[in-house]
């Protein structure tokens, strides 16, 4: 029966999905030339909760526990494994107060609507993860934004993402490039459980009834070991991970 389930509401969730996609893309381009940053802000807010709510179609579920109330007149640096492109939409809502951006893999800022939109516009960074050079200055103007305005970095130092959930080890030197440039962040650990339940057998039918959690741990200050902070940082994601 519940094969069954995901294969009738499988379609209905990427309508719901592919729909905010298309119906928003407009929406956010208005709002950023005619009202600014913080206006967009908020459209990507409202976006990233509409697919919360198709992701619900599918039975999802959502939680967050740990350090809720993270200080809003500082930079953060949010580190955080990666399961799955639905990690995504829980991050931007979650911690909507902080603006949210983010560093991505060049690929996505060209033909996905409102997605590519909003890595070009939004101060979302991407990078050519062949070319760690050009991948190491455009962290570095991501962590002068940060810096600059308070926002939160948020970044996936596995590099990659996991489709089977298990943690791969930190690579440092993104990180390394936030905390040198962005010395007022606080480090933020955080570790998502689940998303990568979704396609763990395809693209099609997905995945029913999915438990998703978002666990964020203590904030971690910048005290010039970049490498122990790291380890740290790795170890606190490790520590609530379901695998």
């Amino acid at each position: 029966m519940k094969t069954l389930l995901s294969y009738l509401l499988t379609p209905i969730f990427y309508l719901c999905f592919g729909s905010v996609m298309v119906v928003f893309d407009p929406i956010q381009r208005i709002s950023l030339n005619l009202f600014g940053h913080k206006a967009h802000d908020r459209v990507i807010s409202i976006i990233n909760y509409l697919l919360m709510g198709a992701m619900r179609v599918l039975g999802a579920q959502f939680e967050i526990k740990g350090h809720l109330n993270l200080p809003t007149d500082r930079p953060l640096i949010i580190a955080a494994n990666h399961q799955s492109m639905y990690d995504m939409p829980g991050i931007f809502w979650y911690f909507r107060n902080h603006h949210p951006k983010f560093v991505v893999k060049k690929e996505l800022a060209r033909g996905i609507p409102t997605i590519s939109y909003n890595v070009r516009r939004g101060g979302t960074v991407t990078i050519d993860r062949q070319n760690p050079k050009q991948a190491i200055v455009a962290i570095y103007q991501l962590a002068h934004l940060i810096q600059q305005h308070k926002f939160a970095a948020v970044i996936f130092p596995e590099g990659t993402r996991s489709r089977s959930g298990a943690m791969k080890p930190f690579k440092p030197a993104g990180l390394q490039a936030l905390l040198k440039k962005a010395p007022d962040a606080l480090l933020v650990p955080l570790t998502i459980n689940n998303t990568y339940k979704f396609t763990f057998k395809g693209m099609f039918p997905l995945a029913l009834g999915v438990k998703v959690s978002y666990y964020i741990h203590e904030p971690l200050e910048n005290k010039g070991d970049h490498l122990a902070l790291i380890a740290t940082a790795e170890e606190a994601v490790r520590s609530k991970l379901q695998e």
